[in-house]
């Protein structure tokens, strides 16, 4: 069929994701969906702009990248100046950066799940647009809102505590952190630790009766499997901070393990494509059209082989079964996969706090510039994050590459709208909740398109169905 006969659908913007983008659907002569495009309709040019300053500014300049991620952005940053210095941070140092990564997991995945996506789940789909978010939530749910919000804040008080800051941080420097962790601080980040766990399990308990009650649906959402790459521990545990890559097929076998980060342009490869600023990655073994992967909770979860706290491990058992053992593709379950993942990272962060070193003040080693090249690694809430650096003999970068997990998902989230559409969106009585379904399928991926971009006031939807000539034949406005 000729594309000038196709009608279009546009959503714009997607609502309740951290950025700005929007979706066209393509639909046939009988109200079917058969095409579907996310387009990521901003563009910063972070990479282009770091030129020509010096290699030791970037843990300061690219928490800026992103107000919800900036810790997984400098830690990722000061690696790849630590392979450029040739030096190891302190124990001291890589748990307190481990200490405040977790804590910016748990208030990501917080708002990721209590602000931005269990309206869904508590209001309905269906609901009213102008009530299904946050302020109605808190008008029906509020308790779980309250907790929801504690729970971001509990994560963001860690990052103040040990750097002074909730969002933007400083602090994290080569060679580990630049200030310690007081007594005062750590006994109050331990009183946080009982609500938080509470909370998430709360959580947990939200989304399973969800899915009890919603199976077809869950089971049927965006299933389209994919490969998946993650960081693990030596036992193939699941490992935020500083583990080595792990890619697995459909079927969950391992084709890559333990590969060192530096390496990552052996295996990952990136193509542009005319609708989006975001590229597509694949993985380069298996080419374009067969090496699509995906990044982040669900792809973390698939890939581990076991949790590394006992709380987390319980979930994760309940989790692998669900795919009798193999990867479990069904976008929905990321949600899921989001609260284990917060589960391990109270745990953790428990586990740190009660490290008789994590308040010593031995928490940085010193050097100098000794390579031309550094390339860091570590697991933002969204997935696997890489920096990589070229420097001259002086130590001013020549070339920046920023690996970022949501352009990783870019070519799965566009596949699974497309599955959604065509799923959920028949005919030519478009209903709102048809389209907040296509939206929803963005929101289980939580994509960070440009956090540090903020708009203010109302974020309005107006979708328009046209015929062959043009004509509007339905409109739907959201205020």
């Amino acid at each position: 069929m000729d594309s000038s006969t196709k009608r279009q659908i546009l959503i714009s913007p997607v609502t309740r994701i951290e950025g700005h983008a929007k979706i066209t659907l393509q639909l046939d002569e009988n109200g079917n969906v058969d095409g579907a495009f996310f387009h990521v309709n901003e563009f910063r040019g972070f990479e282009k702009f770091c030129e020509g300053r010096m290699y030791t500014e970037m843990p300061i300049i690219t928490p800026r990248i992103c107000g919800i991620c900036p810790i997984s952005h400098s830690i990722a940053s000061v690696k790849a100046c630590e392979m450029i210095q040739g030096i190891t941070p302190t124990h001291t140092g890589n748990q307190l950066r481990r200490l405040i990564q977790l804590g910016q997991a748990l208030s990501s995945h917080a708002l990721s799940f209590f602000h931005l996506s269990s309206p869904d789940f508590l209001l309905g789909y269906d609901s009213d647009p102008s009530k299904r978010n946050i302020l109605g939530l808190a008008d029906k749910y509020p308790d779980i809102a309250l907790r929801g919000i504690r729970l971001r804040k509990f994560g963001q008080e860690i990052s103040e505590r040990v750097t002074g800051k909730k969002i933007h941080i400083a602090g994290i420097a080569p060679g580990g952190m630049a200030f310690p962790l007081t007594e005062h601080n750590r006994k109050a980040l331990l009183a946080w630790i009982h609500e938080a766990t509470e909370t998430v399990q709360i959580g947990i308990g939200i989304i399973k009766k969800f899915h009890e009650e919603n199976e077809a649906m869950v089971k049927s959402f965006a299933t389209s499997p994919t490969l998946y790459m993650g960081t693990v521990g030596p036992d193939g545990e699941m490992e935020l901070y500083d583990g080595k890559l792990r890619f697995v097929d459909v079927d969950g076998t391992i084709l890559q393990d333990q590969l060192d980060p530096a390496r990552y342009l052996e295996f990952i490869a990136e193509r542009s494509v005319s609708w989006s600023y975001l590229k597509y990655p694949y993985y380069k073994p298996y080419g374009f059209d067969k090496g699509f992967y995906r990044v982040g909770p669900l792809a973390r979860l698939n890939i581990a082989s076991k949790m590394k706290t006992p709380k987390a491990q319980k979930e994760f058992e309940i989790f692998k079964a669900i795919g009798n053992g193999k990867p479990v593709h069904g976008t929905f379950y990321f949600h899921y996969a989001r609260l284990i993942e917060a589960l391990g990272c109270v745990e953790e962060a428990e586990r740190i706090l009660h490290d008789h070193e994590i308040t010593s003040e031995n928490i940085q080693a010193h050097g100098r510039w000794n390579y031309a090249e550094g390339i860091g690694c570590t697991e933002a809430p969204r997935g696997t994050l890489f920096h990589h650096y070229k420097t001259d003999d002086t130590g001013k970068l020549i070339n920046v590459n920023l690996l970022i997990a949501t352009g990783q998902n870019n070519p799965s989230m566009n596949r699974s709208v497309l599955e959604v559409a065509k799923q959920y969106v028949k005919g030519n009585d478009i209903q709102e909740g048809m389209l907040n379904r296509v939206e929803s399928t963005i929101r289980c991926y939580d994509p960070c398109l440009s956090c540090s971009t903020h708009a203010v006031g109302a974020m309005p939807m107006v979708v328009e169905v046209k015929d062959a000539d043009g004509n509007i034949v339905k409109r739907i406005e959201r205020n």
